[in-house]
């Protein structure tokens, strides 16, 4: 069972394996207002996608690939959302400099994360090393907390259940728009 807590690298995080219910979590939209994904997620399915940040090179690469199927989720009746310790505002920048159509929501606080089990503490002595890196994340999330999600994929059900999850600690590796689109088919018989 997820404890809700922060790990202490991104190797042992734990997230919510395939058959759990989503958790009763809030993000903010880009325009600051509350999103209940529990509520949501029982509307119709959900393609959840954890990311870094829009300051993440690896992200946008991935934010793209998705852009390019979301017509195919979405005709499969899906709705995506990308979810990311960035603030509302850098959320708009990002939508606005990439021209994604699809929902970009808050975790600045990391409480889903933290519910998902994918919350770890970046390395103090990177921070220490690479200070930029951190005026980055506080920048990005307008928070001190030094926290960040391992990039993570969740397709969920119009039940409310994970169908498939896809987490690598190994930020540079996301799971390839194919087998996700196979993978969220799979999900809905």
């Amino acid at each position: 069972m997820n404890e809700n807590r922060v790990f202490n690298s991104a190797q042992e995080t734990k997230p919510l394996p395939v058959g759990s219910g989503v958790p009763d979590v809030k993000f903010l939209t880009i325009d600051g207002k509350e999103f209940d994904l529990k509520k949501e997620a029982l509307k119709k399915p959900s393609v959840l996608i954890f990311y870094r940040g829009g300051w993440c090179p690896y992200c946008s690469i991935q934010l793209g690939q998705i852009q390019q199927i979301e017509g195919k989720l979405i005709g499969m009746g899906y709705q995506v959302l990308a979810i990311s310790v960035d603030r509302p505002e850098k959320l708009k920048e990002t939508l606005v400099k990439y021209e994604m159509k699809y929902r970009l929501l808050s975790d600045s606080g990391m409480e889903g994360s933290k519910a998902f089990g994918i919350a770890f503490k970046v390395d103090e002595k990177a921070i220490e090393k690479n200070s930029e890196f951190a005026a980055t994340l506080e920048t990005f999330s307008g928070e001190k907390h030094h926290l960040l999600p391992v990039p993570s994929v969740f397709v969920v059900g119009g039940d409310g259940i994970i169908k498939y999850e896809y987490s690598n600690p190994d930020f540079k590796t996301r799971i390839k728009p194919d087998i996700l689109l196979e993978e969220a088919e799979k999900a809905l018989k």
